[in-house]
């Protein structure tokens, strides 16, 4: 009579198998996985194969974004310079299979054929980030090498604590610049206008 809680010595058992989770390779992300992610008001991005959130903005980050918006578009009006586009709104770098959702971009005439009924497929002129306490590193760090390794030619960084925009500008003579009065708005080199950033980061209420 076999003892209780064991098994009969007839019976052959199988070790368990086990698995070294810290080394064992992870899936890696890509914008159409991105795209089966929830409706749940987060913006959701892949790159360099991983997968980042973000929350869904205050109404501090969306007023910033409306009057940005509204000073942007005032002045391409006048040039009729391309097309201006607000979050929610996806860009994706087919290449590499990243894909993100900035806060506002700008596709000039000569890139606008990257506008897709679903997406930007390729690198806007102008990408434009507003910093959050959640997303202050990742706007200045991956998504800035990011941005120009896929060829954006202008990425601003706007800081609403402390009512900076900082320009960077990629491509053969790259620069970067902080504003904190006025903000020149370019259309590659030619200077279409400025921005008052004082009524840009003015209290909301």
């Amino acid at each position: 009579m076999m003892a209780p809680g064991t098994l009969g010595s007839d019976l052959e058992t199988t070790p368990a198998r086990s698995y070294d989770v810290p080394t064992m390779p992870l899936p890696s992300i890509t914008w159409q996985d991105v795209q089966q992610m929830p409706d749940d008001g987060n913006r959701y991005e892949a790159i360099e194969g991983d997968l980042y959130m973000t929350p869904a903005p205050t109404p501090r980050h969306q007023t910033l974004l409306l009057r940005l918006y509204d000073a942007l578009a005032a002045l391409l009006r006048e040039r009729h310079g391309g097309v201006l586009l607000v979050a929610p709104v996806g860009v994706e770098f087919p290449s590499t299979g990243e894909g993100v959702q900035p806060d506002l971009l700008f596709v000039s005439d000569e890139r606008r054929r990257i506008i897709r009924d679903t997406s930007v497929r390729g690198a806007p002129d102008l990408v434009v980030e507003i910093l959050s306490p959640s997303t202050a590193s990742h706007d200045r760090g991956i998504k800035l090498e990011l941005y120009e390794r896929q060829g954006v030619r202008e990425y601003w960084i706007v800081d609403p604590d402390e009512h900076v925009v900082d320009v960077w500008r990629f491509g053969e003579e790259p620069a970067h610049e902080r504003f904190t009065e006025t903000l020149p708005v370019k259309l590659g080199t030619e200077r279409v206008g400025e921005i008052d950033l004082q009524a840009v980061f003015a209290p909301n209420f």
